[in-house]
């Protein structure tokens, strides 16, 4: 698919947010970082770009790991970088914070990093060399922002609309009632009427009419069943782990499980009555396994 000129888009593997270079006369920005793991690699792709010239602005859409991971590096290497980020969870950034930042609860990796200024919803930024506006996104994370390019009706969606869908639903888990609010910005992209949306994660696309149809028949099921949403959201969880290490072993990966807050909360709110907690992981492993997300056997889980 043809993006505009001056606009570039890093389409990563799942572990990673997908990273968008934006290039103007003035500046260059990329939107999201990706996660740590994959930090090297993101500069890696950056510097092959941009060749001598700086990266001047950092945007995250929003703070989850996988989208804010390659901060650290990325200001480690371009010294004048400045970084912006949605202005909810900015509290949090400095001083540090993993537990509120949702690190250490969803048991991922996110190096500490500054930033310059946040992201105003309902306002414009100059991005490469025309205005971006800036709306806010509720739902999958509270505090995530869209960007629109109203000239060539180009979206960069983040998590809120996915060719297939959208992330997880984080307040839920929380006991939050936010499958309004995924409703309320899917609305929002609707009445955008972007001719491109750039997602989170995977390819660009242009049957925005039907991806939205999509989401939502998705939400429809998990608003009518949120246990559905909820048992989705533990498998997301597990597959996360397994791409950031492709192979590990079973043991381990039950040691990461116990360590790791968010499951507990979601196999008290989820759990049947009286299965032991590592029961309950084997099961939600076992359906990975079933619905070929994964491989094991009694030693080694497999990413697939």
């Amino acid at each position: 698919m043809q993006l505009p000129h001056g606009i570039t888009l890093f389409e990563r593997g799942w572990l990673s947010s997908n990273n968008i270079l934006i290039r103007g006369k003035s500046h260059c920005a990329l939107v999201d970082s990706g996660y740590a793991s994959h930090a090297t690699q993101t500069l890696g792709l950056l510097k092959a770009a941009l060749q001598t010239q700086p990266l001047d602005l950092l945007l995250n859409t929003h703070l989850h790991s996988d989208h804010c991971g390659g901060n650290a590096v990325l200001q480690s290497n371009y010294p004048h970088l400045q970084t912006l980020i949605p202005p909810g969870h900015a509290r949090f950034v400095s001083p540090w914070d993993p537990v509120a930042l949702s690190y250490q609860p969803t048991g991922q990796t996110c190096p500490p990093f500054g930033y310059s200024a946040t992201l105003q919803a309902d306002t414009d930024l100059a991005l490469g060399d025309q205005l971006w506006q800036i709306h806010a996104a509720p739902g999958h994370d509270p505090h995530s922002v869209i960007l629109f390019q109203p000239e060539h009706r180009l979206l960069i969606s983040a998590d809120a609309l996915w060719e297939n869908g959208f992330g997880v639903v984080f307040p839920e888990l929380d006991g939050a009632d936010a499958f309004d609010q995924v409703a309320q910005t899917l609305d929002i992209i609707e009445a955008l009427a972007p001719r491109m949306v750039i997602p989170g994660h995977g390819a660009a696309f242009s049957d925005v009419g039907e991806a939205l149809a999509r989401a939502r028949s998705r939400l429809n099921s998990f608003a009518q069943a949120p246990q559905k949403h909820i048992r989705y959201a533990a498998k997301v969880l597990l597959k996360f782990k397994l791409l950031e290490f492709q192979r590990i072993a079973l043991a381990d990966l039950l040691q990461w499980a116990q360590g790791t807050p968010l499951l507990h909360q979601i196999y008290q709110s989820s759990g049947p009555a009286g299965q032991p907690f590592q029961d309950w992981v084997l099961a939600v492993l076992d359906e990975l396994v079933r619905s070929g997300a994964a491989s094991r056997d009694q030693q080694i889980v497999s990413n697939a």
